[in-house]
C-alpha cells in the first residue's frame, strides 16, 4: 500500500477536535518528572519531538491526581496544583506549535503504587495484595504491599481528584482533552477486576457493579472540563497480570463498553499485547472488534503491538479509529512522517527502558535531525 492510500494519515474528528491524521502516541510511564511532581525540560523535549514528527495526537503518559494515595512512581508527574499545572502548559503550548493535539491522562495507581511522597501505605478496592512484584525500571523493589480497603470517603476523594486534576488540566494546562486511566491493574482496574474487588457493597459484585466507580470517575470529569474530549483506557492484562481475561468474555465486553458509552465517554482506548489478535479463547473478535461493536457512536482507539504502517491499516480495518504507538514511537518519533515518506523506521532499542525507563539523552538527540525548542522549565 502506498502512502496516498494510507487510511492512517487522514484526519479525524474526535468531538469537533481536528486531528491531521490517525496516529497517536500512546502513555508510557517515564519517571522523569522532579521529585515534587514538576514536568521537566527533558519531558517538554520528548513531548516535542512527537508533534514535529507529525504524530495527530499524543496522550501523556499516567499523571497523578491528588496529593493522598494517586501517586504510583518517585519522579511521576502530577497535576495537584497551579506550579505542576504551569509545567504542563508550556509542554502543550509547545506541542500545539506542531499541530498536534495533546491529552492528559490520569492516573490513580492504588494498590500499585510503589512510590508516594504523600503517603507510606496504599489503598484499594479490598485488602488484597497484588499479584507480582514492583517494576524495578520504575524504581520498585520486592512485594507489592498489601493494601488498605478504601472507605466510602476514600472513594469520594478519589472521585474528586480526577475531576479537580481534570479541571486544571483543560482550564490551566492547556490540554485538549483527558484520558481516564482505567487499565493495566490500576485503581479503577482493581475495582474492575474480579479478584481484587472483593467488595460487598455498592461497588463490588458482578462486572456491571464493578465498572461502577470509572462511570462516576467519567461524569465527574465531564463536568468539570464540558465539552472537551473525555475518554477511558481499557485493558484485559496488567503490569502485574499480563495474561488477565475478563471472566465473562464477551458478555463482560458488552457491559463494559455499552456501560462507558451510556456514561458519556467520547472514547474508549484499548490495549492489548497484540490488539488485533482475539480477545478470548472462544471468539473470533479482538477487543478493538468488540469495542467497535459495544460502544456505539463512540470514538475507538487499539493500542498494542503495531510494529509499522501496514500493521497500523490492519488495526483500523479492524475497527479502531485512530492507532496509538508505543515502542515505535520511541524508536521513531517521526513515524507519521517516514511512513507518509516510505521510508524505513527505526530499530527499537530496549536500553531506552533500562534499567531505569527514564527519558535518556540519546532519545533527546534523536532520529529527526531537529533543532528542539527548550521551552523555562525545571532542568
Amino acid at each position: 500500500m502506498s502512502h496516498s492510500d494510507s487510511r492512517i494519515l487522514t484526519p479525524f474528528d474526535i468531538k469537533g477536535l481536528a486531528l491531521h491524521n490517525r496516529l497517536a502516541v500512546a502513555p508510557m510511564t517515564r519517571v522523569s518528572a522532579t521529585e515534587t511532581g514538576l514536568a521537566t525540560r527533558r519531558m517538554a523535549d520528548y513531548y516535542q519531538r512527537f508533534a514535529r514528527g507529525g504524530f495527530g495526537l499524543v496522550i501523556t503518559e499516567g499523571i497523578y491526581t491528588d496529593r493522598q494515595f494517586a501517586q504510583g512512581y518517585p519522579y511521576q508527574p502530577g497535576i495537584v496544583d497551579a506550579q505542576q499545572s504551569a509545567a504542563w502548559r508550556t509542554i502543550t503550548d509547545a506541542a500545539h506549535v506542531h499541530g498536534a493535539k495533546v491529552f492528559a491522562q490520569l492516573m490513580h495507581a492504588g494498590a500499585l503504587s510503589q512510590g508516594n511522597r504523600f503517603v507510606d501505605h496504599s489503598v484499594a478496592p479490598a485488602a488484597v495484595q497484588p499479584k507480582g512484584e514492583q517494576m524495578r525500571f520504575y524504581y520498585g523493589e520486592g512485594k507489592y504491599r498489601v493494601p488498605r480497603a478504601m472507605s466510602e470517603e476514600d472513594i469520594a476523594d478519589a472521585v474528586a481528584g480526577f475531576a479537580q486534576a481534570a479541571r486544571r488540566s483543560v482550564q490551566e494546562s492547556g490540554f485538549d482533552g483527558v484520558e481516564i486511566h482505567g487499565a493495566n491493574g490500576y485503581l479503577l482496574d482493581q475495582f474492575l477486576t474480579d479478584y481484587s474487588n472483593q467488595r460487598g457493597d455498592r461497588w463490588g459484585g458482578d462486572v456491571r457493579a464493578r465498572i461502577g466507580l470509572t462511570l462516576e470517575v467519567v461524569k465527574a470529569v465531564r463536568d468539570a472540563v464540558g465539552e472537551v474530549p473525555v475518554g477511558v483506557r481499557i485493558s484485559q492484562g496488567k503490569v502485574n497480570d499480563f495474561a488477565h481475561k475478563w471472566a465473562g468474555g464477551e458478555a463482560d465486553a458488552e457491559v463494559i463498553f455499552g456501560s462507558l458509552t451510556d456514561a458519556g465517554a467520547d472514547f474508549v482506548h484499548v490495549t492489548e499485547f497484540e490488539a488485533w489478535k482475539p480477545a478470548f479463547a472462544d471468539s473470533d473478535r479482538s477487543l478493538v472488534a468488540l469495542a467497535r461493536r459495544y460502544a456505539a457512536g463512540v470514538v475507538v482507539i487499539g493500542n498494542g503491538g503495531v510494529q509499522d504502517g501496514q500493521c497500523a491499516e490492519a488495526l483500523i480495518e479492524e475497527g479502531a479509529d485512530i492507532v496509538a504507538l508505543g515502542k515505535v514511537a520511541l524508536a521513531s518519533p517521526d513515524f507519521p512522517r517516514r511512513i507518509a515518506a516510505d521510508e524505513a523506521l527505526a530499530p527499537f532499542d530496549p536500553a531506552i527502558l533500562g534499567p531505569i525507563a527514564d527519558i535518556k539523552d540519546d532519545e533527546l538527540i534523536g532520529n529527526l535531525g531537529l533543532k528542539l525548542t527548550r521551552p523555562s522549565l525545571a532542568p
